[in-house]
């Protein structure tokens, strides 16, 4: 770890998740002398949402994710969310590419691997969604490659596990995406941020909390932080704060104190996954299968069965099983949700549970569920399981973002959320999924807001480290397949 001098830092980070890893790479790309330090409660990297069986380590590229595709009122089927999705994931892979070819981070098949992602569904009205779906999206050049079919024997091909077993008479369907991806979030932090730490004026601090930060008046922010194991605090002084904390973000933007947080709150939902480590199973599939999620659930709920590549060992995964706990992190405290009711954001917390009547039924029937009812649903996606061969292990905990509204007086959002002041000293990311697969995009627009005046100096080396910067590969079709078969190269993943 290189030392650093005690004066003012250019920037603290809160959280050694892949957020903020992924933010000081870039920094330290962008400007090679910045003073940076991390500050991260528990005692090593990515414990949080980050880690690999805390969450499904999908590459979100909404190839395979039904709820980035609502079904119109007219019947069609809108993929403008899906598309931009899919085009933030671009970013994150050009940029791990980069990072590989100049040997910060790798080999790349340390974190990220070829898995088909597949949309699964059954039912007449199920198939006929599936199958609009799949007209809107293959005829844009960013989903080609994908196929459809309803026939029993050519799914079969595609996921041998979804299909024994099951009725003939079933009427089912499903689209595939060859090159989707499976990725270990827990495994790429690490490697960030072993690579930053080598770099002068960086320094990551483990078991080191951030209780408060208040602004000083001379415009830099104090950040309170207590060594953990020692016991002892000290205020570290900084031009810019970054709270990349996952659910613990919430509560430090509201030390903040800046108007922009006001009426911000945060819904926890927690999960279960079935997981089976099983060879004999293991290896007989090959896919992350997502189907449709139940009224009311929330997107992270989505019912899917998923190859996992983690520490160089095949598993499979499938869940999760929502719940509610009170807590913000998996590590956190119980109080978490009483302590993050404030004055400003009481309106939003009770309009917002006024209004989601169905999500409230869905994760009460969750939490009721038994371990029969579990094995129940993983059966609809691998009708012979066994469950022997899988354990219960408990996944990350998400905060669902409650923002102000003046219509509703607050409203549930899903996704991720960037809020910050408006002099671009201080933002904070928020929410859930897509989350870590597209964390190079909410760098991109935490950049513009913390730095808005550096943008244009720093094009040259933006373009570098991703070079579609600034272009849309919605828009350019040449410009896509360039960028794509680039990055599938430096990555040593399939393309199309």
């Amino acid at each position: 770890m290189v030392a650093m001098s005690e004066k003012q830092r250019d920037i603290v980070l809160v959280g050694a998740g892949i957020m903020s890893a992924t933010f000081a790479a870039m920094l330290k790309e962008l400007r090679p002398d910045m003073q940076v330090e991390i500050f991260e409660a528990l005692d090593s990297a990515a414990q949080e949402s980050t880690d690999a069986w805390n969450n499904a380590g999908t590459g979100h590229a909404a190839l395979c994710e039904l709820n980035y595709t609502p079904q119109n009122a007219d019947g069609s089927v809108g993929i403008a969310r899906a598309l931009a999705v899919n085009t933030q994931y671009d970013l994150s892979r050009q940029f791990w590419a980069y990072m590989v070819r100049k040997g910060a981070i790798g080999p790349p098949e340390s974190f990220i691997h070829d898995v088909p992602h597949i949309s699964f569904v059954w039912g007449d009205e199920n198939v006929a969604f599936l199958r609009k779906r799949f007209e809107a999206m293959s005829a844009h050049h960013c989903f080609r490659g994908m196929e459809y079919s309803e026939d029993h024997a050519e799914l079969a091909r595609w996921m041998p596990l979804v299909m024994e077993g099951r009725s003939p008479s079933q009427h089912v369907a499903a689209t595939r995406m060859a090159i989707g991806t499976d990725v270990d979030y827990g495994a790429l932090t690490r490697q960030l941020l072993a690579h930053i730490q080598k770099l002068p004026g960086v320094n990551v601090a483990y078991s080191h909390r951030v209780s408060d930060l208040k602004r000083s008046s001379d415009g830099a922010w104090n950040v309170t932080v207590r060594d953990t194991k020692s016991g002892a605090t000290r205020s570290v002084s900084t031009k810019t704060v970054f709270l990349g904390a996952g659910g613990g973000a919430l509560a430090l933007l509201q030390h903040s104190g800046i108007k922009e947080g006001k009426g911000f709150g945060g819904f926890p939902v927690s999960g279960i996954f079935l997981r089976c480590d099983d060879e004999a199973v293991v290896d007989r599939h090959l896919g992350k299968v997502y189907g449709k999620a139940s009224v009311g659930a929330p997107p992270m709920s989505v019912p899917h069965l998923d190859t996992r590549f983690i520490d160089g060992k095949r598993s499979l995964l499938f869940g999760p099983y929502a719940g509610f706990s009170t807590k913000f992190l998996k590590h956190g405290s119980y109080g978490d949700l009483l302590g993050s009711l404030k004055g400003d954001n009481l309106k939003s917390m009770l309009a917002v549970g006024r209004d989601n009547f169905d999500l409230t039924k869905y994760l009460i029937g969750e939490v009721l569920k038994s371990k029969a009812s579990k094995y129940d649903s993983l059966r609809e996606y691998f009708p012979e399981a066994d469950p022997e061969d899988w354990d219960f292990i408990v996944a990350g905990q998400r905060v669902q973002v409650i923002m102000p509204d003046a219509k509703l007086g607050g409203k549930l959002q899903f996704g991720t959320e960037i809020v910050s002041d408006s002099d671009g000293s201080l933002a904070a990311v928020l929410g859930a999924s897509p989350g870590a697969s597209v964390a190079v995009a909410v760098m991109l627009d935490v950049i513009n807001r913390l730095y808005a005046g550096s943008v244009d100096e720093w094009k040259a080396t933006m373009t570098e480290m991703i070079p579609s910067y600034g272009r849309s590969i919605a828009d350019d079709a040449a410009l896509c397949d360039s960028v794509r078969k680039d990055s599938a190269a430096a990555l040593h993943l399939a393309t199309i």
